[in-house]
């Protein structure tokens, strides 16, 4: 039976759902306040990480934790005036990262993580999107010997675990499968499933092409103003109030601002990052990260995009790239880097659950609406996969994969 749905967000995840939805012969409007793939989607490493089979946790060692409170190292960075209002949802992150409540997040995610790249395939076949990827993995590098042999310990075992193909360089290797590389390093590890993008905003364009070609409808509108209307949904759009009988928040960082009206406390919180594109001499043949710095060195097709890690701050404040000023200190130790492209760095922000796993699923309290939002540091690699999760749900249909683990009424709501 054909629904009338709208989607609000049109970052991957809302794109991929109004995507699936519309394949699946709804009719379906797609609504954002700007053009699809702007915000968070466009601003990532380009990375389909097929690898990531275990989400970001919260340090456990306070040796860690104390170095990230004395602002040092340039991967995590944070707004001091920030942290007293982040801090519920951060002492939960810490409370699910313990080790037995980890392992069942590692098991819930990985069962996602494993099918981003054939629900990829389809839509990149589909999208005529072929001439964006590149198949040869990244490389998760290390300047110091007893990082990287630890680091090689743990994503072997993973490797072996997940059944992930990763091949360890020492530095002769690494320097021969990146002879752009200047600097001195002890070694990387190759994880050789992944995807990389040279264009990530221009693949949700491709797919968002797709979905218009197919029926699709887009409209220029304020997802804020979403609310009940008799048996349905409606929202303002600049062509007006559009009324639909179910709706799917897929805004990320966005999302608490239409569900804190409606109810719902979810233990949300952002992480903003920056990334800046370099003119270069001459491009690596893949992504890297330098491990110990925090910084992902990305070939795109405006330049070399440096990425930074995790800054906790308001969604709202004024930027502050400190981490990407350091990553691109760190940046010319390896390589020949020239000018930048832009004139100032891009920001985003990730929007976090803080047990480590995207909320998909049915309101527990609302007919007709639906969440598929939280992807933290993934809504780039598990877009399609949440997307076909979140259609056969409105469907009715079996899902292909245990839907619980996701699901909003884990917290009580």
């Amino acid at each position: 039976m054909t629904k009338d749905i709208v989607v609000l967000g049109a970052g991957m995840v809302g794109v991929c759902t109004a995507l699936a939805l519309r394949q699946r012969g709804h009719a379906v409007v797609l609504v954002d306040r700007q053009a699809p793939g702007r915000e968070t989607s466009y601003g990532n490493a380009g990375i389909i990480q097929r690898e990531a089979v275990q989400p970001y946790a919260f340090p456990r060692e306070w040796l860690a934790i104390l170095r990230v409170i004395a602002r040092q190292g340039n991967d995590v960075h944070y707004h001091p005036g920030a942290l007293a209002s982040l801090l519920p949802a951060l002492a939960r992150y810490w409370y699910e990262s313990a080790p037995a409540r980890y392992a069942a997040t590692v098991t819930a995610y990985s069962a996602l993580i494993r099918h981003c790249l054939t629900e990829h395939d389809r839509l990149i076949a589909l999208a005529g999107a072929q001439d964006l990827v590149h198949k040869s993995g990244w490389l998760q590098a290390y300047r110091s010997a007893s990082p990287f042999d630890q680091a090689s310990l743990a994503a072997t075992a993973v490797a072996q675990e997940h059944g992930l193909d990763c091949q360890i360089l020492d530095g002769a290797a690494l320097s021969a499968a990146e002879p752009v590389l200047h600097g001195t390093m002890a070694g990387a590890i190759h994880w050789r499933d992944p995807w990389t993008i040279t264009d990530p905003g221009e693949l949700v364009n491709r797919y968002t092409a797709l979905f218009e070609n197919e029926g699709g409808i887009i409209r220029r509108g304020d997802a804020t103003t979403l609310m009940p209307a008799g048996a349905g949904w409606t929202v303002a759009t600049e062509d007006g109030p559009l009324t639909a009988a179910h709706a799917v928040i897929a805004l990320g960082p966005w999302a608490p601002a239409l569900t804190k009206p409606l109810g719902y406390r979810f233990p949300l919180f952002v992480k903003r990052g920056y990334h800046r594109h370099y003119a270069v001499e001459r491009m690596p043949n893949r992504p890297l990260l330098d491990a110990e710095n925090g910084v992902v060195l990305a070939p795109m097709q405006r330049g070399l995009r440096l990425t930074t890690g995790a800054e906790f701050a308001h969604h709202d404040a004024p930027p502050t790239p400190v981490q990407l000023q350091r990553a691109e200190r760190y940046a010319r130790e390896l390589l020949r880097l020239g000018a930048p492209v832009e004139s100032t760095p891009w920001l985003g922000a990730r929007p976090c659950v803080a047990d480590m796993r995207p909320i998909v699923g049915g309101a527990p309290h609302h007919r007709g609406l639906w969440f598929n939002f939280g992807h933290a540091h993934q809504g780039f690699t598990l877009g399609p996969a949440t997307a076909r999760l979140v259609a056969e749900l409105i469907d009715g249909d079996p899902p292909y994969i245990d839907p619980l683990p996701y699901d909003p009424i884990r917290f009580g709501s």
